[in-house]
């Protein structure tokens, strides 16, 4: 299973509005430490606000918090949303299917199986649980950049 950097950088500015909650974050400051362009993170916090998981705020002194409390944000949900589909092989996508083993191969029931559990794990983590280690990810941060 692969996540895109879309998706990893979503669940990490979800991480970092935990650990700053309920102050207001700065898009520059994701940016700085994680060391991504800023359109990029404009671009995810755009997504996560009207997903509901992010509140933001405009102009001079503006940013984004979390929308709702992080232990209410489930990361499997982040990533079925940032991730769209998640067809891992083709034959998971009856349009794009042009397999002719479809329904009889045991790899394609056993993948399925796999993706299933991949995201049970991922189910049962929540935003604040990424988060629980706060002391250790903002020394961190700071070493990195402005947190």
């Amino acid at each position: 299973m692969n996540l895109t950097s879309y998706t990893n950088y979503a669940l990490r500015t979800l991480q970092m509005a935990a650990l700053h909650d309920p102050n207001l974050l700065r898009v520059d400051d994701v940016a700085k430490v994680h060391r991504l362009a800023r359109p990029h993170i404009v671009k995810i916090v755009h997504q996560l606000g009207k997903a509901g998981y992010l509140e933001t705020q405009r102009g001079r002194g503006g940013g984004f918090r979390l929308a709702r409390p992080a232990d209410q944000i489930n990361v499997g949900e982040v990533v079925r949303l940032t991730e769209g589909n998640l067809d891992v092989v083709e034959c998971f996508n009856p349009s794009k299917n042009t397999c002719l083993l479809s329904g009889v191969c045991r790899l394609s029931f056993a993948i399925q199986e796999a993706t299933s559990a991949f995201m049970a794990v991922l189910d049962r983590l929540t935003i604040a649980d990424i988060a629980a280690n706060r002391d250790e990810l903002l020394e961190r941060s700071r070493a990195l950049g402005k947190a």
